[in-house]
């Protein structure tokens, strides 16, 4: 569930409320306006992962490789100056868990089956969010100008794409922020109806605990939640 794809699927039946994968949150909110006014057939998104997403362990083995210090080990191998293609277990066809849940939560979240989505996800030395280049192909064809318009007005997107002036979205930036970032927007030239961009957001704040929250927010908002406050007696 990501309140600003496909909260209107939610019921008062509904007891159970899955929060997607980190990476799937922010692909999803970026692509959904789109999709809806081009129609998307397939996305193609490679995946730079903060370590902050495997825990504490992960952060700590990255510092205490940059300070040349030895301890516990998150990864089978150095981040620090490193990249890991390799997020989660491998599957028996050759891609991780984490690809896959990429590839099968976009098709839910997003109520289309017939997106294809392939995906490759990175771990990087990074702490503060997740980044992915995403190539997405649609149906219909778009104009650069209306792809900004709809992003800029989208829920819970910031468009931050002025190559020019060097502006565009970076962990550093969305570190500790709720919004997704989006910016390298330009056509793929190598074929038809086709958009690359950059998609960058904090993977413990919309990526997990404010998309929990805004799930709750949406269901309070829509009489679906009720809070009850439990009343004590005043102390004397």
């Amino acid at each position: 569930m990501v309140p600003e794809v496909n909260a209107g699927v939610l019921t008062k039946k509904d007891k159970i409320i899955a929060n997607p994968n980190c990476s799937t949150i922010q692909m999803v909110v970026a692509l959904k306006p789109l999709h809806d006014k081009y129609k998307i057939l397939r996305v193609v998104v490679s995946t730079y992962q903060s370590v902050t997403g495997t825990g504490v362990k992960a952060v700590n083995q990255l510092m205490n490789e940059r300070k040349g210090k030895s301890g516990d080990r998150a990864y089978p191998y150095q981040i620090d100056l490193n990249l890991l293609p390799h997020i989660d277990l491998f599957t028996e066809n050759g891609y991780t868990k984490e690809e896959m849940k990429m590839v099968n939560e976009t098709k839910k979240i997003m109520g289309d089956d017939s997106i294809r989505v392939t995906a490759t996800t990175v771990r990087v030395p990074v702490i503060g969010g997740h980044s992915e280049s995403i190539n997405v192909e649609f149906e219909r064809d778009f104009d650069l100008s209306e792809v900004r318009t709809l992003l800029s007005a989208a829920p819970g997107v910031i468009l931050t794409d002025n190559p020019a002036e060097l502006q565009y979205p970076m962990p550093l930036f969305a570190h500790d922020k709720d919004e997704v970032f989006v910016g390298r927007l330009r056509r793929d030239e190598s074929q038809p109806n086709t958009l690359n961009m950059w998609v960058v957001s904090d993977n413990l704040r919309k990526g997990a605990a404010t998309n929990a929250v805004q799930i709750a927010e949406y269901l309070l908002a829509q009489g679906i939640l009720k809070l009850k406050v439990k009343k004590t007696a005043a102390a004397v």
